[in-house]
């Protein structure tokens, strides 16, 4: 098969469509064909040499795809040959095959396109496990989304909101604004011209977000938890703006606010299932009737990933940026 190869880490450049071996699904693991995969973050610090696969993960960067089941490895049942999937991975998504725990198979929800259901596996379980499972937003409280514009922001507005929770999100300008509040998000802050912490105040009478959803770290850390509500919660999935920053232990106390912080790669197996089972307990049946949609960005070809990652680190998309391989039908 061909997959994207990271010879060296580097730019956007260092990644090379190549021939590789065909991977082999190993006990309780099913083979899938491509059909679509997804750009994300964390593919783009493979490729610069900060985020390796964790042990016995394939070398390749993709942390979820679209495809055809076509082999099953010893032990595998509830799945067949030809069933069209989607699926959570820990890497080799950018490949015309790759194989995958069973627990981290999911249906392709009915009415969806194959195609479009590659945007799905990363975005639910991040979202669904951080915001929910661990946060546990509840109808009527005020969910902040900090990156409302991207693939995770524009998942989390709409189960937010599907829960009947009050969505703020912060992006960069107004046209990003615009589809936020298409998607469902209630207040719109622009972090290049508004301080968050004063809007979200504003916007809550003073009282604040009872849940955060943080792909910045360090640097929102301290603006974070002011803009906490008492017993609120900070959830940070990403450290766009570093790793180490100071907390105020104080404030936190008197907020009895939490903070949480979760990777989703790394995690056993089981985890990675529980949440996946979550997901196609709770989510499924919303982008079944229609209610949670895919936002898909555009779809480039997979040779081409580079320019996938250029578009990611410009920002300038809005939700998911697809790959789809040469042999994808």
């Amino acid at each position: 098969m061909h997959a994207i190869t990271i010879p060296e880490p580097g730019g956007p450049e260092a990644l090379v469509w190549a021939e590789v071996p065909d991977p082999v699904p190993g006990e309780g693991e099913v083979l899938v064909d491509v059909v679509s995969s997804a750009v994300n973050r964390a593919d783009v610090l493979q490729r610069q040499g900060f985020y390796n696969p964790p042990p016995g993960a394939s070398p390749y960067p993709g942390l979820e795809c679209s495809g055809r089941v076509s082999a099953l490895g010893p032990g595998v049942t509830g799945w067949a040959v030809g069933d069209e999937v989607c699926a959570l991975l820990a890497g080799g998504g950018y490949a015309e095959k790759v194989a995958v725990p069973a627990g981290q198979l999911l249906p392709v929800p009915a009415g969806l396109d194959l195609t479009a259901a590659a945007a799905l596996p990363e975005v639910t379980a991040t979202v669904w496990s951080n915001v929910f499972m661990v946060a546990h937003l509840r109808p009527g409280e005020t969910l902040l989304v900090h990156g409302g514009s991207s693939g995770i922001g524009t998942m989390a507005i709409q189960l937010a909101k599907a829960v009947g929770a009050r969505v703020a999100v912060t992006a960069g300008g107004p046209d990003k604004l615009a589809r936020c509040a298409e998607l469902g998000a209630d207040i719109l802050i622009d972090y290049r011209e508004q301080d968050f912490v004063e809007e979200i105040r504003k916007a809550t009478d003073g009282a604040g977000a009872d849940v955060i959803l943080d792909i910045i770290g360090a640097k929102y850390l301290d603006r974070n938890v002011q803009a906490l509500a008492d017993n609120g919660r900070l959830a940070i999935i990403g450290l766009q703006g570093g790793a180490k920053g100071e907390l105020n232990l104080g404030t936190l106390l008197t907020k009895r606010a939490a903070v949480t912080a979760t990777s989703l790669r790394g995690r056993p197996l089981a985890e990675k299932a529980a949440i996946v089972a979550a997901v196609r307990e709770h989510v499924w049946p919303l982008i079944a009737d229609g209610v949670v949609k895919p936002v898909v960005d555009r779809t480039v070809p997979m040779r081409d990933a580079a320019e996938g990652h250029r578009v990611m680190e410009s920002s300038a998309h809005i939700g998911k940026v697809l790959l789809q391989p040469p042999t994808a039908a």
